[in-house]
């Protein structure tokens, strides 16, 4: 990898990581989610970033793809909150994400689960390992601890202004599979829940821009943000439902309604092993 590319991978990592650890301070019972958002995307401008996509702050049953657009929602005693963040660095993109509950410690063993499958996942990763090799430890990690990964999503891998560029890391050991190289940024998000891992949709609060998005409006977003996901909130005054090309990332609910909770690291995959730069 050109070293100029690897030092600002490693620079958003580094942001992403020290952002993560202060939002997860910030997530106590009567406080905005809102709030904790807008605290997160602004202090990724402020250390020199920008947001790679808006935070999201899933809560309970609701895995990923929320982001708050008003001060309504506020946590409660007892939530499941999901943090992750995206910060890229012209355009180089780390992503984590972690779990914390409000005032409570009814779901550790199910946050640990989570943590301890990126832990070993993290431990396997190689030049030119499997996909479905990984995502069998992440599956027996968590089963391990008498949970279910939430098989419907996958970690992915990322490159410049690309969240999703095509390799997807799952959750349990596929049939499907890639060969991941050298080089590789990929990020690891293993899911755990009490329910059987499958996935509803819900409405979209996460919104991306197609290459084929050639109306005015839509070319001025495309100049803040490109192809990137973006919120409402990032966009006063716009009407979203008249942009060409719209791609909507929906809520994502665990089908049962049971609680789902998420870890993730970005790493450089390396001959011998992977680097983590959002640690």
């Amino acid at each position: 990898m050109n070293y100029v590319v690897y030092e600002k991978y490693l620079e958003a990592g580094k942001i992403a990581a020290g952002i993560r650890q202060e939002a997860l301070k910030k997530v106590r019972e009567g406080t905005p989610l809102l709030e904790v958002a807008e605290y997160v995307e602004q202090r990724t401008y402020d250390l020199g970033g920008k947001p790679a996509f808006p935070c999201n702050i899933s809560v309970n049953e609701v895995a990923s793809h929320y982001t708050p657009e008003d001060y309504i929602p506020s946590f409660k005693n007892g939530d499941v909150v999901k943090v992750d963040i995206g910060v890229h660095v012209d355009g180089y993109i780390a992503d984590t994400a972690s779990t914390v509950e409000v005032g409570t410690v009814n779901h550790r063993n199910l946050i640990r689960a989570t943590e301890e499958a990126l832990e070993n996942a993290i431990s396997v990763v190689k030049d030119k390992i499997q996909t479905r090799t990984v995502g069998k430890v992440i599956e027996q990690t968590i089963k391990k601890h008498g949970f279910n990964p939430v098989k419907d999503l996958t970690g992915h891998n990322l490159e410049h202004y690309n969240l999703h560029a095509g390799i997807t890391l799952p959750n349990e050991g596929s049939l499907f599979s890639h060969k991941i190289k050298k080089d590789t940024v990929i990020a690891i998000e293993p899911f755990a829940t009490y329910g059987k891992g499958n996935i509803i949709y819900g409405e979209s609060y996460i919104f991306a821009l197609g290459r084929r998005s050639n109306d005015k409006e839509s070319i001025k977003i495309k100049e803040k943000f490109g192809l990137l996901p973006f919120s409402k909130r990032w966009i006063p005054g716009i009407n979203i439902e008249k942009l060409s090309g719209l791609k909507e990332y929906s809520k994502l609910i665990e089908s049962s309604g049971k609680i789902v909770a998420q870890a993730e690291h970005t790493v450089i995959v390396n001959e011998d092993g992977c680097e983590i730069i959002t640690g």
